[in-house]
């Protein structure tokens, strides 16, 4: 089958102590998963046998040393790379569910190691398992989260962050910053930015002629400016510029009413000003299902939408909804670049 149709797609375990190994293990054994994608998973062999050990799961590994050798192993078994073996015994010998700096080591050398494959055309696309951010600052990497890293890596000067859950599509202006900052970071090169790669996402996933809202940075949309002129004097004019562009985008909207709006079909997707505007409301309607991806990158990459989970970690029960979806939509978002 051609790499358009069943793309290899490079899975990064994540923190090796949190529930990534098991959310992989999963995942790279779902009979759909397989049908529709080369699985190539990056992280430590012993720990996601082991995960599939505490999932009850039927898991064979084939473990390669250059990921160019194949993506099809003997026998239906899943290939692994680990950027990180010169960590592996210390790695198995850590407590589950416990931050670690070793464990936030391997899982940037995980996802370092996925971006350059993708850079380089070897894998269609990445999807990440969840990293800890206390552990990856403690062992010296200074980012706030996968989406600083991958664009760090690619040399991009700023992603964009989409979250995803059933019919709600959510783009963020600012993340990973302090909320006294965000005011001065919502700016019409920004804006401009944001709502323009969210239409030219939209309709790489089919959405022909998407409908997008633009939520208001303060409360009502700054009310006629009675609560802050940020909606009137930057984003409004933002939309207008859009608007003329030919992209169906309105607003600024109350914060307090788009979401669900648009949860109900009346919107193709919404920018949110900030990182809690837009978690919130995706992560009500979707906490298991959300995925997470990362825009205006030179590569695919989509994640799980939710965290290490370290107070579950090690039994056996993570849900793996999200991390298949992330797949799903790493497969379409491929497809869609090859075309």
């Amino acid at each position: 089958m051609p790499r358009t149709l069943r793309p290899i797609l490079a899975l990064t375990m994540g923190d090796p102590v949190g529930v990534g190994a098991e959310v992989v293990a999963r995942t790279v054994v779902d009979p759909e998963i397989r049908e529709t994608c080369h699985p190539l998973v990056i992280g430590n062999p012993e720990i996601l046998r082991r995960a599939a050990g505490w999932c009850h799961l039927q898991l064979q590994l084939h473990e390669v040393s250059d990921p160019s050798q194949g993506f099809d192993g003997p026998d239906g078994s899943v290939p692994i790379y680990d950027p990180a073996a010169d960590l592996s015994e210390s790695l198995v010998q850590l407590p589950v569910g416990k931050v670690s700096e070793v464990a936030g080591d391997a899982s940037v050398r995980y996802v370092i190691a996925a971006i350059d494959l993708a850079i380089t055309a070897r894998v269609d696309g990445i999807v990440t398992a969840p990293i800890n951010k206390e552990a990856i600052n403690a062992a010296g990497h200074k980012f706030a989260g996968h989406t600083e890293l991958l664009a760090s890596r690619t040399g991009v000067r700023e992603a964009a962050m989409m979250l995803v859950t059933g019919a709600l599509r959510v783009i963020h202006v600012t993340t990973h910053v302090a909320f006294a900052r965000v005011p001065s970071l919502v700016t019409p090169d920004r804006l401009d930015e944001v709502i323009n790669l969210f239409h030219t996402t939209l309709r790489a996933l089919g959405i022909q002629a998407p409908r997008i809202a633009v939520a208001g940075l303060n409360p009502h949309a700054g009310e006629h400016g009675l609560f802050g002129n940020e909606d009137s004097e930057v984003i409004a004019p933002a939309i207008g510029r859009a608007s003329g562009q030919g992209i169906d985008v309105s607003g600024p909207w109350p914060p307090d009413t788009v979401f669900a709006r648009a949860a109900r079909g009346q919107f193709d997707g919404v920018v949110a000003m900030y990182h809690d505007q837009g978690h919130i409301a995706v992560k009500m309607l979707g906490f298991d299902e959300g995925v997470n991806v990362s825009l205006g990158l030179p590569i695919v990459r989509t994640s799980v939408d939710h965290g290490t989970a370290f107070d579950i970690a090690g039994q056996g029960i993570a849900r793996k909804t999200s991390m298949v979806e992330a797949t799903r939509l790493a497969i379409q978002l491929g497809r869609a670049r090859h075309r």
